[in-house]
């Protein structure tokens, strides 16, 4: 049995649903933020990074989110939350979730914690506003190609790992002055990725209430 470390709407949400997709059996380990959880020595010894999430697979414990959902994809492989190894589509898929998690996330992350790179208020102020701008322009890609492409999902006719990754990135962004949802592309995808009962029951064991994203 697996077992996922996590915080409700963090970064731990698409390996959720991926195991949801999977229909594996797993554990939830909260890891409470508001008390400083992860960062405690118990916590520390799985992941010394001090985020969420880790994976427990037996012997293996797993941190990085894009780690753990190419871990999950190869492990169950018959899902096909990847495309075969050595074509065309699965080198996109490698594109993507490293865009994802190297740009994208990295991005929101200094829209959400720009006091790390600031010196006072209005500097962290500053930061943020050129990161909201900064992630604006990646939507628009993602919507560009969305729009480019044979739909319903990022790659194509078929739902693999980086949907939901896209999923939970662009849920980041739902307090933003110009969200995710707002480009008509990427809404229908996120409403083609929220219908499926995998996302629905991740959301439900997280205990996230609408709006989604």
């Amino acid at each position: 049995m697996y077992q996922l470390y996590y915080y409700p709407g963090n970064a731990n949400l698409a390996p959720h649903i991926l195991l949801e997709e999977i229909g594996a059996d797993y554990e939830l380990v909260l890891v409470d933020r508001s008390k400083n959880e992860q960062k405690s020595p118990a916590y520390l010894k799985l992941n010394p990074t001090g985020r969420i999430p880790v994976l427990v697979d037996g012997d293996l414990v797993l941190y990085e989110s894009a780690a753990i959902c190419l871990h999950l994809a190869d492990r169950h492989a018959a899902v096909e939350l990847a495309p075969a190894l050595g074509g065309n589509e699965r080198a996109e898929f490698y594109k993507w979730l490293v865009y994802l998690t190297n740009t994208v996330q990295a991005e929101l992350l200094l829209y959400f914690y720009p006091e790390r790179l600031a010196d006072d208020a209005a500097a962290a102020a500053q930061i943020k506003t050129h990161a909201e701008s900064r992630i604006g322009d990646m939507l628009d890609l993602i919507e560009a190609t969305l729009a480019a492409g044979k739909g319903p999902f990022l790659l194509g006719a078929h739902y693999r790992a980086v949907d939901p990754y896209l999923l939970m990135l662009c849920r980041w962004t739902r307090g933003m002055h110009n969200p995710a949802r707002n480009r008509s592309h990427l809404g229908r995808f996120l409403d083609t990725v929220m219908a499926r009962p995998a996302t629905q029951r991740a959301f439900a064991a997280e205990g996230i209430a609408a709006p989604f994203y």
